[in-house]
């Protein structure tokens, strides 16, 4: 199979359970998936393999009802199903564990079980003694050890995991839906999760679940199929695929002429030193210098660690050890309004929410990060801030009709110019970002990617950037950190890997903990 190929499906052999037949989804400009072909068929263990931002949760959702796609259509045992609506999905067995999980936490076990179909005795009161027996029955069919009247909130996730499989099961659902269903729980309870993927398997429930781990296609796939920029790439029975093949599958694309060309760092001392730092207590440590110039890149899988780092570094997570170096000079923990005096600016992974104020104009967010600099006892010093600002919003290209915009009426990519722009009022010796060109189109990207070279550049700030593009992560760098598990697990530097298809390689088996058939360990001296 060549990266490129892509797949017709391995089941079309068979009469699938579930056949779904030219799926597509757009986001404005953001096409999601695009003519997706995929059958399911009872008893299959479906591995639905991808980057971040592939299609995956979007495919699974529109099965499940959650979604409405563009085109295409879904059928059940050969009947048409009605799309975009959960009851309907429901009715045909078709059920979803989301990776965000929403059980009512102040309920019991029983009762997140039978939620929605409550079993009543003849006068039509809540019949909780059958609802207990009948939990009871099957959470030990499951072998798991849990009192029925527990309250979920008593529960571990992994545990309450574990629970909406089994609620699924209860409803009579042939196909399960499984989002990411080991990213926040522990080897023993994956190891349950096992067994009773297994379990449901042997009695001819489908699974279809996400992952990027190898090691979970390997222990319960026996299919796999993979997703590249909302395309369905590969569709292998898992025997029939090797790791490399699918990981060729999942990053096999060119980096193009999106990205400017980077200058080597001015600097040769640390601008940005961490020194042990411990995002979780009891975790692992994270040492790692960034100079001034340079752009590192921080690359890992869903719950790796990256957002937690550098939200750690900036002051707004409490550390648990280890010490932050600005210039030499130690920045206060927990302390984000000396972190910004210092010298720091962060750019959140989710501007809408903790980057920029949407209902305000572009001069009200121009100032936010610097109140004090532009007021006087309470008062807006206007002719000074709207100089200043408009200064900021021009070298970031800011397309806008006046300062007095709303910044709610703002393109995505010039949501992200404003919220980068307004730190750039002030003294920005290190800037933190975190997915830069999340819900950003393409046209924009390249501005912003442009945008963050220069600011290395020409006033040499040393970049520390979290994101899960992998073509980002090496078109936009000097170097990568590759984190796992709350660690960086390795070092590569650009200069040292000129091949950028071998370099998208061992950043994703770095990540992934794929052992390189090569055996290359290209860490950062």
């Amino acid at each position: 199979m060549g990266s490129g190929d892509v797949a017709t499906g391995v089941s079309d052999a068979v009469s699938p359970l579930i056949a779904l037949r030219n799926i597509a989804k757009s986001y404005g400009d953001n096409a999601v998936l695009r003519g997706v072909d995929l059958g399911i068929s009872p008893g299959e263990v479906i591995a639905l393999a991808g980057e971040n931002g592939a299609g995956k949760s979007t495919l699974m959702k529109i099965i499940a009802g959650l979604v409405d796609p563009d085109t295409g259509g879904i059928t059940v045992k050969g009947e048409p199903l009605a799309l975009g609506l959960v009851r309907e999905s429901r009715r045909h067995g078709i059920a979803i564990v989301p990776q965000e999980l929403a059980p009512v936490l102040d309920l019991p076990v029983y009762a997140n079980i039978f939620l929605g179909r409550e079993r009543r005795t003849a006068w039509g009161a809540l019949d909780r003694k059958i609802m207990i027996q009948e939990s009871s029955q099957l959470l030990r069919s499951f072998e798991l050890d849990v009192d029925p009247r527990t309250t979920m909130r008593m529960l571990s996730t992994a545990t309450q995991q574990l629970i909406e499989v089994v609620k699924c099961t209860s409803t009579g659902a042939r196909v399960i839906l499984l989002d990411e269903p080991t990213s926040a729980i522990t080897q023993h309870e994956v190891d349950q999760l096992y067994r009773i993927i297994t379990d449901l398997r042997s009695q001819g429930v489908a699974i279809l679940f996400t992952t990027h781990k190898m090691s979970e296609i390997r222990a319960i796939a026996t299919r796999v199929v993979v997703l590249r920029d909302g395309v369905l790439i590969a569709d292998e029975l898992a025997e029939r695929i090797s790791d490399g093949q699918i990981v060729t599958a999942m990053i096999g694309r060119e980096l193009g002429d999106l990205y400017p060309e980077l200058q080597a760092p001015t600097g040769t001392e640390p601008m940005l030193s961490l020194r042990g730092i411990r995002v979780k207590s009891g975790g692992p440590s994270v040492s790692l210098d960034v100079r001034a110039g340079e752009i590192v890149a921080l690359a890992g899988l869903l719950g790796a660690g990256r957002t937690e780092l550098i939200e750690t570094v900036f002051g707004a997570r409490r550390p648990h050890g280890g010490t932050v170096l600005l210039d030499g000079r130690l920045v206060r923990p927990r302390d984000p309004q000396g972190a910004i005096r210092a010298g720091m600016a962060l750019v959140p992974e989710d501007r809408k929410v903790g980057g920029a104020v949407l209902s305000m104009s572009i001069l009200l967010n121009g100032i936010l990060p610097r109140l004090r600099r532009f007021t006087t006892f309470g008062w807006l010093s206007k002719r000074s801030a709207s100089q200043q600002v408009a200064e900021t919003m021009d070298a970031v290209r800011l397309k806008r009709t006046s300062l007095r915009q709303e910044v709610g009426h703002l393109s995505g990519g010039n949501q992200q110019k404003v919220v980068i722009g307004r730190w750039l009022t002030g003294d920005v010796r290190v800037l933190l970002l975190d997915e830069p060109t999340r819900g950003v189109d393409v046209g924009a990207r390249g501005e912003i990617y442009q945008l963050i070279a220069n600011l290395a550049r020409e006033r040499g700030i040393a970049v520390l950037m979290a994101s899960s593009d992998m073509a980002e992560l090496i078109g936009l760098s000097h170097r990568i950190a590759v984190m796992r598990e709350g660690e960086i697990v390795a070092e590569l530097n650009q200069t040292d890997h000129p091949n950028a298809e071998r370099l998208q390689e061992l950043v994703f088996r770095h990540a992934a903990g794929i052992a390189d058939p090569d055996q290359e360990n290209n860490y950062a001296s």
